[in-house]
């Protein structure tokens, strides 16, 4: 490729990549794979990196744009909500509801400044999971594939119980009056913060509010901490618990889940932790190329 043609995409990509930056601040939206991906490309244009990225996290976004369109069928398919098990578990161990109580304490009728230092790890959702992919790609390459399968076990995992076992969080069990009421704060800090479903692939997939247990968001965060454990060391490891400890203490306060829903997700994080590299091992000899193939792409390459 020319020089010209090369500092033409670079420059492309600084433009994307600034108007990218400029519509999320003047529209505020939930980063969903959809936005991030698009972002990226213009990131990794300007580092003559496109091709290489849309290779590696092409996929993972496009797998978990499909188990989004999945998840959101569920209630169309299961009617059946459970609204009782998780307070059931909360109150037995517990004595109360924790969400109750944190929001008796701390829950003041309007927005504070804590309320939004706790929801933004709860924006960081699908953030944290391309952040660490990249990160990993670009120190620890021989895990990268580890971590976005680990990923999508853990997705098409869940996606099988909010199927099978429909559950209801604190905030709907409360408006149906289930439980005490329960406020949904998130909402509450969406709105302050004027965050809108800014027009993408993903906010077109119906919602889904009865996909409680497990909490993607606790296991989410703790796969996050358990890879930085693993590839960077103990510092580093202990530093990051800080992200899944917060979005714990948030999504439990703001009434987005029950104690129960966030001992799942823990487990189901171990399970996808401990299942994917046997998973991969039990794949490889079905994913391999047939030699004849890879003459004919190494022909292809050298025409």
């Amino acid at each position: 490729m020319s020089k010209i043609k090369q500092l033409f995409f670079q420059t492309l990509g600084l433009a994307g990549s600034f108007v990218c930056l400029d519509l999320f601040i003047r529209e505020p939206s939930f980063p969903t794979p959809d936005k991030l991906f698009i972002f990226l490309f213009f990131v990794f244009l300007a580092f003559k990196e496109a091709g290489e990225m849309v290779k590696r996290l092409g996929p993972f976004a496009a797998w978990i744009i499909i188990y989004e369109s999945f998840r959101s069928v569920v209630p169309r398919l299961n009617t059946h909500v459970n609204y009782t098990l998780a307070p059931y578990f909360d109150r037995l161990v517990f004595g109360q509801l924790p969400t109750a109580t944190l929001q008796h304490w701390l829950w003041k009728g309007h927005t504070s400044w804590y309320d939004i230092a706790l929801y933004i790890p709860y924006l960081l959702f699908f953030v944290i999971p391309f952040g660490l992919a990249i990160l990993v790609w670009k120190t620890q390459d021989k895990h990268f594939w580890r971590v976005i399968n680990t990923y999508l076990v853990l997705f098409f995992g869940a996606f099988v119980t909010f199927l099978l076992f429909p559950s209801a969080p604190p905030w709907l069990a409360s408006q149906n009056h289930h439980i005490e009421p329960v406020a949904r704060i998130s909402s509450n800090v969406w709105n302050h913060l004027g965050i809108h479903n800014f027009p993408s692939v993903y906010n077109h997939l119906a919602v889904n509010p009865v996909a409680a247990v497990p909490s993607l968001h606790a296991a989410c965060g703790l796969l996050f901490t358990l890879f930085i454990f693993k590839l960077y060391g103990r510092r580093w490891g202990l530093i990051s618990l800080i992200y899944p400890t917060t979005l714990i203490f948030g999504i439990i306060y703001e009434g987005e889940h029950y104690v129960f829903d966030v001992f799942c997700g823990l487990a189901y994080a171990l399970a996808a932790y401990a299942l994917t590299p046997r998973l991969m091992r039990l794949a490889r000899p079905h994913l391999k190329t047939p030699k004849r193939y890879l003459r004919r792409i190494r022909r292809w390459e050298t025409a």
